[in-house]
């Protein structure tokens, strides 16, 4: 029962990402690989100069990830939040002012694949802080808060299993 479990969660999670754009998915995958340290970001993902520096940056917003993996404060006390939020705040608006997420959904595929399954309680609060900030354009800041639903925002619990499905980079063949 619990591989059919497994496989389940995994297909839904295939869903989902797929629902993604593929301007999404390729942030998505480009994300993972450099803050899980799976490939060379610069030879993999760079096309040119503007996205040799933004993958530049991303590895220096990313560097906060060891700490945040091992600093998720319980959910039931302060101790430790100040540090804790400002850190995943800055780093979700550094991810959010790229212009390549467009919801919620795909913020929070991304997170919990980067940060864990811990990681879900605070993916709203992340979230929404970072989307308001005044580094993001009025009118992308509308669009992103527009795409959290209520049941998102007030979820009463979250799931504690850890993403199955890490998406990466294919190689196309030549014809």
């Amino acid at each position: 029962m619990s591989n059919l479990r497994t496989a389940s969660l995994m297909i839904n999670e295939l869903r989902e990402f797929a629902s993604f754009s593929p301007c999404e998915q390729r942030y998505i995958k480009r994300s993972i690989d450099i803050g899980l340290g799976r490939q060379d970001a610069f030879k993999l993902w760079a096309r040119d100069a503007s996205e040799i520096a933004s993958i530049r940056s991303q590895y220096v917003a990313y560097q906060e990830l060891k700490a945040l993996r091992g600093d998720i404060p319980a959910e039931t006390g302060l101790e430790g939040l100040d540090p804790f939020i400002g850190k995943l705040v800055r780093m979700a608006a550094f991810d959010l002012a790229q212009d390549k997420l467009d919801s919620f959904s795909s913020f929070r595929f991304l997170y919990e694949r980067l940060l864990g399954a811990r990681i879900r309680p605070w993916l709203p609060a992340a979230f929404c802080a970072s989307a308001a900030l005044p580094q993001i354009r009025p009118e992308r800041r509308k669009c992103l808060l527009h795409s959290i639903s209520e049941a998102a925002a007030t979820a009463p619990g979250w799931s504690e299993s850890e993403p199955s499905f890490f998406p990466e980079w294919i190689e196309k063949e030549a014809a």
